[in-house]
């Protein structure tokens, strides 16, 4: 029988933490304003984190955050101070890469458990086994280990030390993302990947230029728009999951603070679906895999777990298929709901409505009302509120989305 396993999700602001908590996830990952490495996600402020520590512990859930980039001189003088906060908070853990940072969290916050980040390149076992010795309560691998790599890792480790990976999200073409690539493209120290601040070049359109012909671009291949050589797949492992289990993985992370709340949502729901289907020895009903198909990403690969994953040259575009228009708020029994809006649809258009344990449920868009009650037929102010009669019942935070 397998141990219970972490489903450990993404929480760039307060709005994707109440998502990745209302749709099942085990714990969830944040950051400050400083030290964490998506300086362009929302984030959170000390007042924001203990609100955010106070709300996922009310409802079971763990929060690690991270202090996972390289800091400088100037940068690590600073971190003493964060670190009291994090521990008076109460969050549950720090993910670290630093070892300097390392050692400061572990006299400054020492009530909170260590991980060690995927920016610190783990990759076999004795790694691992230092880490513990200095500490660690858990390392997060390099998303280049296999998973017969990480089969022998859990065997050649104490059991006490836990091991996290990442199972879903964007991919960096670098090793575990200590990249100069942004640094050297942008001529700009402020974008270094290593602090939270790339420019994701590796996503950039390539082509190439001879030295004694300037203005004169030739494409890499024989294709007129150019080559996509750096741009890497995104991993998704939601088939897997079972094997990933029986593996020895003690927490599986989804990856994405820089994403959307719809994104936070869909894919912590689908892999919860899925780690519960697998604990029960169950299939996954296709219709929650499906789910992962629903957000904005790049074609899919399983990452390194069975090999290399090979490049997608063809583009560096995003597949988006399907657009949220609504946040249901409150819902009472006969379906009637307050919605907030965030893109705008209209009276009669093919909807689906998905929600926190809530399979997708298809209907036609019927005549809404203002909330002082005047017949409405398109809603088209960002965050207004608005009355809609639903096709059941639906949680709070439950979406209303239509296809592209």
């Amino acid at each position: 029988m397998n141990k219970k396993i972490e489903l450990l999700a993404p929480a760039g602001d307060m709005e994707r933490l109440k998502m990745a908590i209302a749709y099942g996830a085990d714990a969830v990952y944040l950051a400050g304003t400083t030290f964490g490495m998506r300086a362009f996600a929302g984030n959170f402020s000390g007042d924001q984190l203990y609100e955010a520590v106070k709300l996922a512990k009310s409802k079971g859930v763990n929060v690690h955050v991270t202090i996972n980039t390289m800091p400088r001189n100037n940068e690590i003088c600073n971190l003493p101070q964060w670190l009291e906060v994090l521990d008076d908070a109460g969050v549950t853990a720090v993910i670290v890469a630093d070892l300097g940072a390392f050692r400061l969290a572990q006299k400054y916050a020492p009530h909170v458990q260590k991980h060690i980040s995927t920016q610190a390149s783990i990759s076999n076992y004795e790694t691992a086994r230092a880490w513990h010795e200095l500490g660690a309560s858990r390392v997060i691998l390099a998303r280049e280990c296999s998973l017969e790599e990480i089969r022998e890792i859990r065997a050649k480790t104490p059991k006490e030390l836990e091991i996290e990976a990442f199972v879903h999200g964007a991919m960096c073409v670098s090793y575990s993302g200590r990249c100069l690539l942004s640094n050297y493209m942008t001529n700009d120290s402020k974008r270094d990947s290593s602090r939270g601040a790339c420019a994701q070049p590796c996503r950039y359109h390539y082509t190439l230029m001879e030295e004694k012909r300037p203005g004169e671009y030739f494409p890499i291949i024989e294709d007129e728009r150019g080559s996509y050589i750096l741009s890497s797949r995104d991993m998704c492992m939601i088939d897997h999951v079972k094997e990933l289990m029986d593996a020895g993985l003690d927490s599986l992370k989804i990856e994405g603070r820089a994403k959307s709340a719809y994104y936070a949502a869909l894919v912590t729901g689908a892999y919860r679906h899925a780690i519960d289907a697998a604990a029960a020895g169950q299939p996954l009903d296709p219709i929650w895999r499906d789910e992962v198909e629903k957000v904005s990403h790049r074609h899919y690969s399983t990452g390194f777990y069975f090999g290399d994953p090979g490049q997608y040259y063809e583009s560096s575009r995003y597949i988006r298929e399907w657009q949220i228009n609504g946040i249901v708020q409150s819902c009472d029994e006969d379906g009637t709901a307050i919605v907030s809006l965030r893109n705008k649809f209209k009276t009669g258009d093919e909807m689906e409505l998905v929600g926190p344990g809530l399979k997708p449920v298809k209907f036609l868009a019927p005549v809404m009302e203002t909330m002082s009650g005047e017949a409405l037929e398109e809603p088209k102010n960002p965050q207004m509120l608005f009355r809609v009669k639903l096709p059941e019942q639906a949680p709070a935070l439950s979406i209303l989305r239509h296809q592209c």
